[in-house]
């Protein structure tokens, strides 16, 4: 592993010891630093990492054992191996002075060429294997982080799967008990009919009776038709594919359309629709969504106006329309009513063959779509209202 020329600092205050030691050490593997005091030596190595340091004993101001104690005190410079050169006594004292103050080795003068090299070229390849040490830590430290950010995204994604195949479980369950619903009856309806028509009697082909048969077969159809377009919905939301062509619209025009289509439901639920907005209000949308989001939500008020009114109101704001449904109801409870928006969420108080649960969260996808939004205001017992904001 190439780590680059190592960097050798030399201090010695005779400038001609400096440049007999920069000659003497001249490779391609060394850069050589020189300082001619302390102060300097010190300044260097605030700019640099140097491999070694080959520092001369005695130097005014502060000699080499004095300069080492520094060196010592300080995290940047502590690792730094230091060889003393000395031209004077190598007595023990002296000796012990210099270990004590962090030198690793002595060399007298004269040098010895031969004995400089190779201390040099020791302490340097020490250096160089510190320093691929150091990489292949690292390197391994990185592993190990990039291995965990692996552990933690298979561990995500387990727990997606998990809730995709628990969702999907649940979808198989819901979608065969909805559809099981209309079916059944459907059967039963033709059981009888053709039991009727095998012994003859014709009394229950009257044409009141043909009037509530069509009527039925005509609402467990609506119900079946409902339930594979929820599902259709679904799947085109969940691919990322449900198609928004806007075209300007006049809104208004388009809810007292639906709430027309709606007035054998409404009279069969026994509530009154109120209707309020000025004609003649103009959006930008997709037609066909907006009408599919509205009547998922008039379906619900529908569905839970217990006999009371339902009011409907259309309003032109700050550059936004809103349309707001309120029924009279049940109402529902703060803790489900952001909730009711997630896929196959429904309020507890929805009675069973109510649905997939699927109308507000298609509502709310379509509308989000048209970078809009939908708000409930509700408070249990009282009923709740729901409100499309768009942009115009």
């Amino acid at each position: 592993m190439d780590c680059g020329p190592a960097k050798i600092l030399l201090v010695d205050d005779v400038a001609e010891n400096l440049i007999a030691l920069e000659a003497l050490l001249q490779d391609p593997a060394h850069e050589t630093f020189s300082a001619t005091n302390a102060n300097a030596a010190l300044e260097m190595m605030l700019k640099h990492e140097f491999a070694l340091a080959v520092i001369d004993v005695q130097m005014p101001d502060m000699n080499g054992f004095e300069l080492a104690q520094v060196m010592r005190s300080t995290e940047r410079t502590r690792q730094i191996p230091i060889i003393f050169v000395t031209a004077g006594s190598t007595k023990p004292d002296n000796v012990l002075t210099g270990y004590q103050s962090g030198a690793i080795d002595f060399m007298i003068k004269p040098l010895d060429t031969y004995a400089v090299l190779s201390k040099v070229r020791i302490f340097v390849e020490l250096y160089q294997q510190k320093l691929a040490l150091n990489q292949q830590v690292a390197a391994l430290e990185e592993a190990r982080h990039q291995q965990n950010l692996l552990l933690e995204q298979l561990q995500k994604t387990q727990v997606e799967l998990e809730k995709a195949m628990e969702l999907r479980d649940q979808f198989i369950s819901v979608v065969a008990h909805e559809l099981r619903t209309p079916l059944n009856t459907l059967n039963l309806e033709l059981y009888a009919r053709r039991t009727y028509l095998e012994r003859g009697d014709y009394v229950e082909f009257s044409p009141e009776r043909i009037a509530e048969m069509v009527e039925s077969d005509e609402r467990q159809l609506k119900r079946l038709i409902r339930l594979i377009n929820d599902m259709t919905d679904l799947s085109r939301i969940k691919s990322g594919q449900l198609s928004i062509q806007r075209k300007r619209f006049d809104i208004t025009a388009l809810l007292h359309r639906v709430i027309n289509l709606f007035s054998a439901q409404t009279a069969l639920a026994k509530c009154a629709v109120n209707f309020k907005g000025e004609p003649g209000i103009v959006i930008s949308a997709d037609e066909f969504r907006i009408e599919q989001a509205f009547t998922n939500l008039l379906t619900n008020a529908i569905r839970h106006c217990d006999g009371k009114p339902i009011e409907i109101q259309v309003q032109e704001l700050a550059g936004m329309v809103s349309i707001s449904v309120r029924d009279f109801g049940l109402g529902i409870k703060s803790e489900e009513q952001q909730r009711i928006f997630k896929l196959f969420e429904r309020g507890s108080h929805e009675r069973p063959g109510s649905g997939l649960g699927l109308g507000l969260f298609i509502a709310n996808t379509i509308v989000a779509a048209h970078d809009g939004r939908i708000e409930v205001d509700s408070t249990p017992g009282e009923g709740a209202m729901f409100t499309i904001f768009l942009p115009k």
